[in-house]
């Protein structure tokens, strides 16, 4: 496997409230994360990097090749309740990062299969000869299409869009998603925050994986993000199993 991870401040924020990771399993599986911080610019850096780091070392510490897809995807929402309770109890002991949390959406790919895991707006995509949202976004928006009162083409300029339901760190207990998806050999599994899937439309991102080199791809995602605006931080992620 192949792994990338890019973090870009983007041309708006005065600050970077982003954290992504990535990382090798035991050699030939891989554990990716991106997670979008809020509460201040203290207050987002910290959370958004606590959860990342704590997540990751969970991972790390607990994984098994031998445990099945429902294992690893229970072992991600436990990495996930940890990391909640910490930034929920930090927000408590220190007024100044009271309200802070941080979206998550993570990744730990295997040969066949990757389990996917997520709170909050920041997405996974599976990339191959389409591209597909395997997340869907915890929001006020993303509910209000559901419900059928916001059209796709209306919610594009809803005016609170960025305003999510879930987030770690908000409340004591915190409810993540995950799925099961298949992951093949020619197959990407794209990570990123908001300021990406904000500002670059899925069929632009497809193009970028389709002509440019594999490694070249999460740079033009960035350039691309702050072409249209950069007014988000910007975090990407890619895991993948192409050849070339």
């Amino acid at each position: 496997m192949k792994l990338f991870t890019r973090v870009d401040i983007g041309k708006v924020r005065a600050s970077n409230q982003d954290a992504a990771n990535a990382f090798m399993l035991n050699g030939d599986e891989a554990f990716g994360i991106v997670c979008d911080g809020m509460g201040g610019a203290k207050g987002g850096d910290i959370a958004s990097n606590t959860a990342l780091n704590m997540i990751s070392e969970y991972v790390k510490n607990s994984y098994s090749p031998s445990m099945d897809n429902e294992k690893v995807a229970q072992l991600l929402k436990n990495a996930l309740a940890s990391a909640n309770f910490e930034l929920f109890t930090s927000s408590h002991r220190d007024e100044t990062l009271e309200g802070m949390g941080t979206t998550v959406v993570a990744a730990l790919a295997r040969k066949d299969h990757a389990v996917i895991i997520h709170v909050g707006d920041s997405r996974a995509y599976l990339v191959n000869e389409t591209i597909t949202q395997l997340t869907n976004d915890h929001s006020i928006v993303q509910s209000l299409i559901e419900s059928g009162k916001l059209t796709l083409t209306e919610a594009k300029n809803f005016p609170d869009k960025n305003v999510i339901t879930r987030a770690l760190g908000v409340e004591e207990n915190v409810i993540s998603d995950y799925s099961v998806v298949p992951f093949k050999e020619d197959d990407a599994l794209l990570l990123c925050t908001d300021g990406l899937s904000n500002f670059v439309e899925p069929a632009d991102v497809l193009n970028v994986f389709n002509t440019e080199s594999i490694e070249n791809v999460a740079d033009s995602l960035i350039e691309l993000a702050n072409s249209g605006g950069g007014g988000d931080n910007i975090s990407v992620v890619i895991i993948t199993q192409k050849r070339g």
